[in-house]
């Protein structure tokens, strides 16, 4: 009989690319496995699930505004649409399991499958959880974690510690610097400053990184690998049009979006970043040198604890985001001129790194298909 899954969740890479982590290890456990995605139409995991060889359903589902807008007018309507059409997936599909991986659409999803008493698991992977895992937690079988101390928001019994997916072509990064060297057209020779901003980009590390590079001395030139985000690329062109064609001081290679980050990490030698859980447990498996901006725009402020973690550690630096603008510069040189430090940081951050979090997700949401049988 054959084994199907549905994985539901999405709205950020920080969701959808550890969803496909998963998927591709449910794969290596039953290479019949047939899984379904159900996502939110127009976000990232419509064209990136699609991408990595999977079917993908979308719910016209989007998330409740903190502050007052029309667009909350429209959310009870949107909210029973996803559902009814959740349950015609879900009803249709038949699956053993279901995966939430947390966004808009794994709410829907995971309500409708455990009121047909399907197994079911979510995946948090902050250390403060968001509202939709929140309230699932007492409604689903387990809850995989990538933090101690979870108890405080979900009920012990339930939890258990795999740390958050990674791709797995993170790993052997060392064996593919000459590949990424000719993929983004860089020399190594020079340093290379790998800048992500999460998969929408970052306004404040955008700025930061053209007044590094605007004020930067001509000896003390760098590579610039820059992911900026789709909404901020055709500005970032503009402003910096010498310098993105190679007649300027910066010498920037600028992406609205890599979709190879193996080769992006293999190449860097200093990495700077937004302190998302997902892009916090990459980074230590890339074990770069590291310089966090939490982002001050998330529940609770759980990025800067995401940061905090790895500075108390010794294995990143951290500016906050209202400093970057200005700090940058002065961290990044330091950082540059110093190698002991670069070293320090690399072991610290590496011993921090679960290579295996999605064998081990997948393995749970595969004993509980085994345990309704039984």
């Amino acid at each position: 009989m054959m084994l199907r899954v549905i994985i539901s969740g999405g709205g950020t890479g920080g969701h959808v690319f550890p969803a496909i982590a998963i998927a591709d290890a449910i794969k290596i456990k039953d290479r019949t496995a047939d899984i379904l995605f159900i996502g939110a139409k127009g976000k990232l995991e419509m064209e990136k699930v699609p991408a990595a060889g999977y079917r993908i359903e979308g719910l016209s589902i989007a998330g409740f505004q903190r502050k007052m807008t029309w667009k909350n007018l429209s959310f009870p309507f949107k909210l029973a649409a996803s559902i009814l059409k959740a349950r015609k997936l879900v009803s249709g599909f038949r699956p053993d399991v279901i995966i939430g991986v947390g966004g808009y659409a794994s709410g829907p999803v995971l309500r409708t499958g455990v009121s047909m008493r399907i197994p079911a698991l979510i995946q948090e992977q902050n250390s403060l959880p968001g509202i939709t895992n929140r309230i699932l937690a007492r409604k689903v079988q387990k809850i995989c974690v990538a933090y101690t101390g979870m108890e405080r928001f979900f009920p012990k019994e339930k939890l258990v510690f795999t740390g958050n997916p990674i791709r797995q072509d993170l790993l052997g990064l060392k064996d593919k610097r000459n590949e990424g060297l000719q993929r983004f057209g860089l020399k190594g020779d020079e340093n290379i400053i790998l800048v992500i901003g999460g998969s929408l980009g970052a306004a404040t590390i955008n700025r930061s990184v053209l007044n590094c590079i605007r004020t930067r001395e001509p000896g003390g030139r760098v590579q610039w690998l820059w992911q900026c985000g789709k909404y901020y690329h055709r500005e970032l062109v503009n402003e910096l049009h010498d310098a993105v064609t190679g007649k300027g001081p910066g010498n920037v290679h600028l992406h609205a979006f890599i979709d190879r980050m193996d080769l992006a990490y293999a190449v860097a030698d200093v990495v700077i970043s937004r302190a998302g859980a997902i892009a916090i447990s990459e980074l230590c498996v890339a074990g770069k040198p590291l310089i966090l901006v939490p982002s001050p725009n998330v529940a609770e402020d759980h990025q800067t604890k995401n940061a905090m973690a790895l500075v108390e550690k010794k294995a990143a630096l951290m500016i906050r985001d209202n400093e970057a603008v200005e700090a940058m510069g002065s961290s990044l040189d330091g950082l540059l001129s110093d190698s002991a430090r670069q070293e320090e940081m690399r072991k610290n951050i590496l011993s921090l790194a679960v290579t295996d979090a999605a064998s081990r997700i997948a393995s749970e949401a595969l004993a509980l298909i085994d345990k309704k049988e039984n």
